[in-house]
């Protein structure tokens, strides 16, 4: 998901070097979105994944 991101922000910079600036707001509020979601979602499964870890952990 982080490359959607980058790929939207790399799409909304070009636009907006091209003078599409409407286009590029849209783009760059989609990568953001994107980013925040990906982050979140990192978060979830990285405590998720630390939960498991000490459940295993503790039946060996």
């Amino acid at each position: 998901m982080y490359g959607w991101a980058f790929l939207f922000a790399i799409v909304a910079l070009i636009a907006a070097i091209f003078g599409f600036s409407g286009v590029a707001g849209t783009l760059a509020n989609i990568a953001l979105i994107i980013f925040l979601i990906a982050l979140v979602a990192t978060a979830v499964f990285f405590f998720m994944g630390w939960k498991a870890a000490k459940a295993v952990d503790r039946k060996l």
